[in-house]
């Protein structure tokens, strides 16, 4: 059994997206991150970086004591590993899933991160660094659009963790001032991963937590 800790973010809707995916039984545990939940000590024993998601994983495969797990991108690949779904066992695939995985985490997620907090949270308009931040999104939804016009999915012809960390964030196109229309071939992903049953599935969990 997973226990997710969970709030309705991009990054909290990767987790719910990839459990449904490979039918994993978990249970979802709120955050109330405008409440300040994350910052209560209970919360902090197991995401000690005072984010969401996080996991508790009460049987691993070694058969031991409960694993803690934070950050978004390792969870998915600690529940890829543990479960041998989406993430392929190709070197060459695994490496490009990897590589997309990382690029999400490390780029994607944090840039339009940056472009929500400037555009609609600052206290005051920033114009530089709503500029800043819209041109990297575009410049990174451009890269995305390079990939997909390739193949079909991040990193090959298969679906896996690495579509699942980035299709949450490509989902709140419109908070980030991007037309779809302008990219294709993202709006075409886009479209296919939002009809999957398990990713309506995942989205209804938001409406209940």
């Amino acid at each position: 059994m997973i226990d997710l800790y969970y709030a309705p973010t991009p990054n909290g809707h990767k987790i719910t997206l990839f459990l449904e995916e490979v039918g994993l039984p978990y249970r979802l545990h709120p955050v109330n991150i405008s409440a300040g939940d994350q910052f209560k000590p209970e919360f902090l024993a197991i995401s000690p970086n005072n984010k969401i998601p996080a996991i508790v994983d009460r049987s691993p495969v070694d058969g031991g004591a409960p694993i803690c797990l934070f950050e978004s991108g390792e969870i998915l690949l600690y529940l890829a590993e543990k479960t041998g779904k989406l993430l392929s066992k190709s070197l060459r695939e695994r490496a490009a899933t990897l590589q997309w995985l990382f690029w999400q985490v490390a780029g994607f997620g944090p840039m339009l991160g940056q472009n929500h907090h400037f555009t609609h949270y600052a206290p005051q308009p920033v114009p530089y660094a709503i500029e800043r931040y819209q041109l990297e999104t575009k410049r990174l939804y451009g890269v995305l659009e390079a990939e997909l016009q390739k193949h079909p999915y991040l990193g090959g012809d298969n679906y896996s963790i690495a579509d699942i960390a980035t299709y949450p964030w490509a989902a709140a196109h419109a908070r980030q001032r991007i037309d779809l229309a302008d990219y294709p071939a993202v709006r075409n992903w886009y479209e296919r991963i939002g009809n999957r049953p398990a990713t309506q599935r995942a989205y209804q969990k938001a409406d209940q937590a």
